[in-house]
């Protein structure tokens, strides 16, 4: 008896795998057609007793991805057409087709060579296990996550404390899996709350740490499965009232649920489930998760030099389509990423819609990193080029308009406003009463910074914490601008780390400007969540940045800091109070990043090699390409001698 799989509309579309009673594993294997969009993908399993055992079958797929039998975890390689847009002029990028379009066949393998690849495959394992158990390490990998604590695979032994042994058995325990198969680790592991709202679900931004910890510790398994299943899960239909967003949005995360099939109570598959903001608090579509998934992307390839994973087809696809929403033309003049508020690590009205730096630091480091990894051929040179042209004009803007000093400060209460020519000092109209009262005695003589957020008419002189961390680590800033960053940090220690790092913002929005902001957000009141809350999780983006700059000195002071009181307070989310002395009013106990950005900064202190190969190093010919340079009009130059001459510290 074999299982068939009716297509049938949706309202969104769920990959799942099939767990049944009795199930013969002899279905016929058929090529997906372009009509397939709203199948359910399942992948059938063979019930328990049975011995499991290479075999064909049918899968209706969304985007013409089979699953492999006894791997299906494995997203199987997928053909598409990339061609220019028909009629749509010359665009600067290719426009990737996923609904509609003709997939090519796939050439599929047969059993017998699968299964001894499979054969193969676990003789290789049981070698290497052989070999660890031989040089006397244990076994914590993904395989056994129970375990913790293991010899990392760098090349070197260095001594686990009892609070990284304890971090990295929670961690382990916040392995989500789909069908057997590790796919990432859930958000919280509170077991203190009964509403788990979506904090039992994996999130893209949340899994990053985690990630970074696996792949050091030398376990890929988990994080080649999420890279590509989130693929898989991309470009969707439907979200708020029937409205569709632009094709290649990633999802914000996914929950692994098992569900009868076809309502039968002795058959049940699991799928994954994703959520691309229509469930949200606030219904914001994700930004930043399909920047941090080419960013993790990248991290994979750099850690276990396995660069095979970039090149397959759907991962390519991906990265064009995220490209391909980021780069598209619109209706505003700068080079940085609109976007609406909520749309990143601060999820929630927090005044950051517009132009934030996280959003920024982020869209940087993610071209940067599809540069490198994009395969070079006649329909993507168009596409190289395009991410040149916004790197350059991304990286002068921010260079030159986000950053504030001491000078740059004294600069803007002097500014005259109304100025209208191109040769305009005071080029976004800014009023020198936006001045915040606070602003001057606290910015130190020597450091600066990177500001939150700049629009006409606006800028928003807050200090956040992961967009100058992220510019660093991506050198979105220049040298002498990251060593600034880094000086002020140190000097107002005290607002920025206290008795918990990491201020999310600093300061915090109080009395009616917070009513007007937040919209009176009982969550985000003062010194608490978003508005100037300190998490944690930020540990390993400081670590990266400051081990970049040569100053592991700060990461360190940071991380004993932490070290003192996470495990006592059961890992929390994040911390309330100026000086973050008490556990978060609403703060999840056990948050996984919390415990990822710990382990991540240990091991990167512990191992600054890694660190070398997961940061971006200045890249002097984005300075000397800037679009405005081709360009012989006087209308689009743009003072490249400014952010040149701070390259040299």
């Amino acid at each position: 008896m074999a299982i068939s799989t009716t297509l049938k509309p949706c309202r969104r579309l769920l990959i799942g795998c099939t767990r049944t009673v009795g199930f013969l594993p002899n279905c016929p294997r058929r090529l997906p057609s372009a009509t397939d969009h709203h199948s359910l993908h399942r992948l059938p399993r063979p019930a328990d007793p049975e011995p499991a055992r290479p075999r064909p079958y049918a899968s209706p797929s969304h985007r013409g991805i089979l699953g492999i039998p006894a791997a299906v975890s494995d997203l199987r390689r997928f053909s598409t057409s990339s061609e220019p847009f028909p009629g749509g002029g010359d665009k600067a990028f290719d426009r990737i087709y996923i609904q509609g379009m003709a997939v090519k066949p796939l050439e599929l393998e047969s059993v017998e060579a699968e299964a001894l690849r499979e054969a193969g495959k676990e003789e290789g394992e049981r070698e290497q296990a052989a070999t660890v158990e031989t040089e006397g390490s244990v076994d914590g990998g993904v395989g056994n996550l129970e375990e913790s604590g293991r010899n990392l695979e760098v090349g070197k032994d260095r001594e686990v404390s009892e609070v990284e042994k304890e971090a990295w058995r929670f961690l382990n325990k916040a392995v989500a899996s789909y069908c057997g198969s590790p796919v990432g680790t859930v958000a919280a592991n509170d077991p203190t709350t009964l509403s788990q709202l979506n904090y039992d679900q994996v999130f893209i931004r949340d899994f990053v740490p985690s990630a970074i910890a696996f792949l050091i510790k030398g376990e890929s398994d988990v994080v080649r499965n999420f890279l590509l299943h989130i693929v898989q899960l991309q470009s969707w239909e439907k979200t708020v009232d029937c409205y569709s967003p632009g094709q290649g949005l990633m999802p914000a995360s996914f929950k692994v649920r098992t569900v009868p099939l076809d309502g039968s109570n002795e058959a049940f598959e699991e799928v994954l489930d994703p959520d691309f903001g229509e469930s949200a608090i606030g219904r914001v579509a994700p930004v930043d998760s399909g920047l941090w998934w080419i960013i993790l992307l990248r991290a994979y390839g750099k850690i276990t030099g396995d660069y095979t994973l970039q090149e397959r087809v759907d991962v390519q696809t991906g990265i064009k389509l995220i490209l391909n929403l980021c780069l598209s033309d619109g209706f505003d003049m700068f080079p940085s990423l609109l976007v609406t508020d909520g749309s990143c690590m601060i999820d929630r009205r927090m005044g950051i819609h517009g132009h934030p730096l996280e959003i920024q630091a982020l869209f940087y480091s993610a071209l940067r990193c599809s540069r490198e990894m994009i395969t070079i051929n006649d329909t993507s040179k168009n596409l190289v080029r395009a991410i040149n042209n916004r790197l350059s004009a991304l990286s002068f803007h921010i260079r030159e308009y986000y950053w504030v000093d001491m000078k740059k400060i004294n600069e803007i209460y002097r500014y005259k406003t109304e100025e209208y020519s191109q040769n305009a000092v005071n080029k976004f109209n800014i009023y020198p009463e936006q001045i915040p009262y606070w602003l001057a005695d606290w910015i130190p003589e020597k450091g600066g910074y990177l500001i939150g957020n700049l629009q006409p008419a606006h800028m928003d002189f807050r200090f956040f914490s992961l967009g100058n961390f992220w510019a660093i680590v991506s050198s979105l800033t220049t040298p002498r601008q990251a060593e600034g960053i880094l000086n002020l940090i140190e000097d107002k220690w005290d607002d920025l780390v206290a008795n918990m790092p990491f201020k999310i913002c600093y300061p915090a929005l109080e009395y009616e400007e917070w009513r007007i902001i937040t919209g009176g957000d009982p969550k985000n009141t003062p010194w608490s969540y978003h508005n100037g809350g300190s998490w944690p999780t930020l540990l390993w983006q400081f670590t990266l940045a400051c081990i970049k700059m040569g100053r592991p000195d700060l990461a360190q002071r940071a991380v004993a800091v932490a070290e003192k009181r996470l495990s006592n307070d059961k890992w929390p989310e994040y911390y309330d109070t100026r000086a973050g002395r008490f556990i978060g009013k609403q703060s999840r106990l056990y948050q996984t990043w919390t415990i990822a950005g710990f382990l991540v900064s240990k091991l990167l202190l512990a191992y600054p090699e890694i660190a070398t190969i997961l940061t971006c190093e200045e890249d002097l010919e984005l300075l000397e390409g800037c679009i405005c340079g081709l360009n012989k009009s006087s209308r689009t130059k743009c003072s490249r001698l400014a952010a040149r001459s701070q390259i040299l510290v």
